[in-house]
């Protein structure tokens, strides 16, 4: 079949099985080839494939809300939906979205990059259908890895509790980014090796049925039977007992499987959950054998052996500089745990793991009680290091706020993924912790500007004794600088000159260093000396070096990768209004307030404005004598 002239679902009606197998296949081998070339999450889309067809070919979408909780499973439906012609661009700049996208496509009807969101959206959309008595099926799919999320449990209890007409799809692949890890996953693998639950349970209350009632005793006495043999027969009712008609488990790679059991489904009022067991990676040899979480999403790779086309001798990652160092730390420090909400691999916390298996927990996608779980470890003089995506961080607010920051626990937050993050998109961009954490009393908040700052940093945060303290850092690699052999703790709130100069000064830090240095380098050349400042720390801010520089009247431009609404500039610009600096000559460089979608890093900066070229324009703007004299 032509996939590429695929308009709507709608043919699938029509097809038999055997025309479903062999559409899997052809799905499948167009996967493979189109993201050897682009990247994506490839593992998680093989393993959905038969699912998705099955739920496209018994739904009538968009009537029908097919929601997809992990939103990077949901290429097989936009293949589906029509948009196969536009996975040469897919994770580009202005490309096809790797999740799903409301704007590009009236079948996605819920735009996620966190997960364990639909089961709310699910029933936020089931409440309005019966509001509106319009009549729909409302069909959230949902991971097992995501199912541990404390959000979507509220849902479950919810939903169960209303009794709303919804139809759950758990796809249980056993293996979402990292192991899955918690009492729900141990459920869920007894439900698995429980195959026959179903029948045996009908046929018990058929034979239950047919025991004479003689009084209310007896009657009572089958019915403590019946569930006494259900728990018997499968351990932990979970889902019935939250109000769920569980239905499983089900093949998820059999069409007669599937087929069958959605249509049941479908019949079953009040909320099901159908159980689906699927292969991550099906179809590909290297991503079905994966067992680190490397398949999850990749770049490019070479078909023929799967292997990951990588950069050649690129500096390390950032996030192994960091955890290298915090495992170098914890061999002399007992007291340093590693905690990570489901990114033991992301953020390169295996070594630390197979050293200290002891004081090394991955919860699972469980970003509030990680938060909280490290702060519980502080108040009992632990150093716990907290390894979090900036995006997931967000999860996490609360917790930060009223857990870590307010009792003033030395709790060390690894911020990585910060800034703009490139393919993922507006759902991952990390450029919001510094507007929700600045403002946050006791909390340290730095960013290196290179390795070796970094590893000295992560050292100052694991010696830091005052409090909460924070180290962003951003995605990908280092620039490949010589690290010290000697750790050193770096003065809280200390800023250094990188640059002297007279006439202008740029405040920056991490990420948007060099291209301040080049922009600086550039502008000598045309007279205009600027003086380029390290400013490491966010918060507390260097308030002598700052006071300096105000006092000297000199124009002040702040850039940082992360959005300008309460970010770092206005920082500074509110430091010069409460010291009376009123006339102090202030601009700022950062990311504009709207959300920024995906494309390499590159593209996305010179979308903003973040550019070499932009800074050496902002400058001359901000020393007009100078302007007229070049």
């Amino acid at each position: 079949m032509d996939l590429l002239s695929i308009q709507n679902p709608s043919f699938l009606k029509k097809m038999t099985n055997q025309q479903l197998e062999q559409l899997s296949e052809e799905i499948r081998h167009f996967l493979i080839e189109k993201l050897s070339k682009t990247g994506g999450h490839i593992g998680p889309n093989l393993g959905v494939v038969e699912l998705t067809i099955a739920l496209h070919k018994c739904f009538d979408s968009p009537q029908d809300k097919i929601i997809w909780d992990v939103g990077h499973q949901s290429y097989v439906h936009k293949i589906l939906t029509g948009r196969a012609k536009d996975f040469d661009t897919l994770r580009q700049y202005k490309g096809l979205c790797g999740f799903p996208k409301r704007s590009e496509s009236e079948h996605d009807v819920w735009e996620t990059g966190h997960s364990s969101t639909s089961l709310s959206a699910a029933m936020g959309m089931a409440i309005a259908r019966d509001l509106k008595k319009e009549k729909s099926y409302i069909v959230p799919v949902i991971g097992d890895g995501a199912l541990t999320g404390g959000m979507a449990l509220e849902a479950l209890n919810h939903i169960g509790h209303e009794k709303k007409d919804i139809i759950v799809i758990l796809n249980d692949n056993e293996m979402s980014i990292a192991p899955n890890v918690g009492a729900l996953h141990n459920i869920l693998g007894r439900l698995r090796t429980a195959g026959k639950y179903n029948w045996v349970k009908d046929e018990l209350e058929y034979l239950l049925k047919k025991i004479p009632a003689v009084g209310g005793k007896l009657a009572s006495t089958a019915e403590r039977l019946k569930d006494s043999l259900k728990y018997l027969l499968v351990s932990g009712m979970f889902f019935e007992e939250l109000g769920f008609t569980y239905l499983g488990p089900v093949d998820g790679h059999s069409f007669e499987d599937l087929l069958e059991n959605i249509q049941y489904a479908k019949k079953v009022k009040g909320p099901v959950l159908l159980h689906v067991l699927t292969k991550k990676g099906k179809g590909y040899h290297p991503a079905e054998n994966d067992k680190r979480g490397t398949w999850h999403g990749t770049g490019p790779y070479k078909i023929e052996t799967g292997d990951i086309i990588k950069p050649v001798n690129a500096p390390p990652a950032w996030s192994k500089l960091v955890s290298d160092t915090v495992q170098k730390l914890a061999r002399k420090d007992d007291r340093i745990v590693a905690i990570t909400p489901a990114m033991p691999v992301g953020s390169k916390l295996e070594e630390f793991a197979k050293e200290f298996p002891d004081r090394m927990y991955d919860v699972g996608i469980a970003e509030q009680h990680a938060a909280t779980m490290a702060a519980g470890l502080a108040t009992q003089g632990m150093k716990p290091y907290l390894a979090i995506y900036s995006t997931f961080l967000q999860r996490a607010y609360d917790q930060v706020v009223h857990d870590i920051c307010r009792q003033n626990l030395n709790v060390f937050i690894g911020i990585d993924r910060a800034g703009l993050v490139g393919a993922d998109g507006e759902t991952h961009q990390g450029v919001y912790d510094i507007a929700f954490l600045r403002h946050l009393p006791n909390i340290v908040l730095m960013m290196p500007k290179d390795e070796n700052e970094g590893q000295h940093m992560v050292y100052t945060a694991l010696n830091y004794d005052d409090g909460p303290i924070a180290m962003r850092f951003p995605r990908g690699n280092g620039y490949g600088v010589p690290l010290d052999d000697q750790l050193k703790e770096i003065p809280i709130g200390s800023w250094n000159v990188l640059k002297e100069g007279n006439e202008a000064v740029i405040l920056t830090f991490g990420t948007t260093i060099p291209m301040a240095l080049e922009a600086s380098h550039l502008l000598e050349k045309q007279g205009i000396s600027v003086k380029v400042v390290n400013a490491r720390f966010i918060k507390p801010m260097d308030e002598a070096l700052l006071t300096e520089i105000l006092e000297q009247q000199l124009p002040i431009l702040t850039i940082e990768e992360a959005v300008l609404q309460g970010g770092f500039g206005s920082a500074v610009l509110e430091f010069a209004q409460e010291k009376g600096y009123h006339n102090a000559v202030i601009q700022r460089m950062g990311i504009p307030d709207r959300f920024i979608e995906h494309g390499s890093v590159k593209e996305l900066l010179r979308e903003v404005g973040l550019t070499v070229d932009h800074i050496v324009d902002k400058i001359l703007t901000m020393t007009p004598k100078k302007q007229k004299r070049a």
